[in-house]
């Protein structure tokens, strides 16, 4: 793949590629700053507000499995335009949506779009990059858009929506979207398709994708109908018995939508499992300390969005060189384990603030620590991820880590924002103050995304490889063989 193209070239489409992700990161959060105007413009009810949300995460998460092998199959470079040009059409949709329905499916056909992007992205920074030295400030980048995106979102959301209106928030995608396409069929190599497409798991990918959708479902959906009610378990019931049939028909078809000897690498098996607890930190810090700045200390969305900065500026110098010369320097496991550890120290100082709290003593502190562990961690954990597979692979252990994060990160939020709103309502019934209530509720959050943290800083530093071996190591060097 990497073929025929030059030095300067490659740097491009990568400043390219990670535009298009940038667009599909900042689309998670960019909209829930505009939600009070949608449901004042459109009339959407309070429950069915929450379909905004949910209808983009459902097929996101459905999809990205799917999305990453459909990639090794038919050229990684001809699916990131497919789903770019997917998340774009869809974009104007939702900006010129005037009605409930238009705007919800076109929220799902833009988690379809962006599925498509994160499943191939990595896998073409994986190829363009084969050098152990490039390879790392490349993944530093991705890295950095992937982690700090967010809270970028936030920010320009309520930029945006202040500014202009609501529709802007999907408006803008459409130079952005225009622009990622024509650069890059200028920039990308067209390469070939790394597996045989005749051979695609028809089964294997009914069964995983409708798995993963009514997963995903019955999480989002799991606060309002309720984690122990029959609705929920049927769902999640269902959901793990076609996943047992999956894996079912993995291991008896000659060529599997997803081979199950992938797992049997540690580096990749270990990557995913620390993925899903990462992600669930990562969302209690970006989700929960939001609601603390917006519900307790009365932060208006453009000031959470500022609060947010410092920790993207660390991610930033950390993710766009610092990082990638840790990797060079110490390998995978241990910046990772590090990083991971660090988060879980800014998530333990937010624990402490106080009602009345101030942003210098209580915020930024813990602000800094989590910038500054995510800007460390988040590199080494993506090349973990893909330093073991074959290029042929390569669509799919991208696939399969997105997926681990957005489950882990929808998981875990969930579970979270559910134990947290517990904690509040049994307070406020026993009697205590509405605000103190909501914080200790938030306090029960933080700490939670705390030991999440700590375990897969803990499982990093003792199943990572920092070394790979053999054939893996020779068909994709990463910054870890050093």
């Amino acid at each position: 793949m990497t073929h025929g193209i030059d030095e300067r070239k490659r740097w491009l489409a990568l400043m390219v590629l990670c535009l298009g992700v940038l667009m599909i990161v900042l689309d998670t959060t960019i909209v829930n700053v505009a939600l009070p105007s949608i449901r004042a413009d459109l009339g959407f009810t309070e429950t069915a507000l929450v379909w905004v949300v949910n209808a983009y995460m459902l097929t996101f998460g459905g999809f990205l499995l799917l999305g990453g092998r459909l990639g090794d199959l038919f050229g990684h470079r001809k699916l990131f335009l497919l789903g770019i040009t997917l998340f774009t059409l869809a974009s104007a949709a939702c900006g010129l949506a005037n009605a409930q329905g238009l705007l919800v499916a076109a929220r799902a056909v833009q988690g379809l779009g962006g599925a498509v992007v994160s499943a191939v992205s990595l896998s073409l920074i994986m190829n363009l990059f084969t050098s152990p030295a490039d390879r790392a400030k490349a993944m530093g980048i991705y890295g950095f858009v992937c982690a700090g995106g967010g809270s970028i979102g936030v920010l320009l959301g309520g930029l945006l929506t202040s500014a202009l209106s609501w529709h802007w928030v999907f408006l803008v995608n459409l130079p952005i979207g225009m622009a990622v396409y024509v650069a890059c069929v200028a920039l990308l190599p067209a390469g070939m398709p790394l597996a045989d497409r005749t051979q695609l798991d028809v089964t294997g990918a009914v069964t995983v994708t409708a798995s993963l959708m009514l997963a995903v479902y019955a999480i989002v959906n799991g606060n309002e109908a309720g984690w122990t009610s029959a609705q929920t378990l049927v769902q999640l019931g269902i959901a793990a018995t076609l996943m047992a049939a999956f894996l079912v028909t993995e291991s008896r078809v000659p060529h599997p939508l997803m081979p199950l000897h992938l797992f049997a690498r540690r580096n990749v098996a270990t990557s995913n499992v620390v993925g899903v607890l990462w992600a669930a930190a990562m969302f209690a810090w970006f989700f929960i300390s939001a609601l603390y700045l917006q519900r307790v200390l009365h932060y208006s969305a453009m000031q959470v969005g500022l609060a947010f900065l410092p920790a993207n500026i660390i991610m930033a110098l950390f993710s766009l060189g610092w990082s990638a010369k840790l990797v060079m320097r110490f390998g995978i496991r241990a910046p990772l384990s590090l990083g991971l550890l660090m988060a879980a120290l800014g998530l333990v100082l937010f624990t402490y603030a106080p009602v009345g709290g101030s942003f210098a003593l209580d915020v930024l502190p813990g602000m800094l620590l989590l910038g500054l562990g995510a800007g460390v961690a988040f590199n080494p954990m993506l090349l973990a991820a893909m330093s073991d597979v074959a290029p042929d692979e390569s669509g799919l252990a991208s696939g399969v880590v997105n997926t681990a994060f957005m489950m882990g990160g929808a998981l875990g939020l969930a579970i979270l924002a559910s134990l947290a709103a517990a904690r509040t309502q049994g307070l406020a019934a026993a009697g205590v103050d509405g605000a103190a209530a909501l914080n200790s509720g938030y306090h029960l959050a933080f700490l939670l995304g705390a030991i999440s943290a700590v375990l897969a800083s803990l499982l990093a530093g003792v199943f990572v490889r920092t070394r790979t071996s053999g054939q893996a190591q020779d068909k994709i060097s990463s910054a870890a063989s050093l």
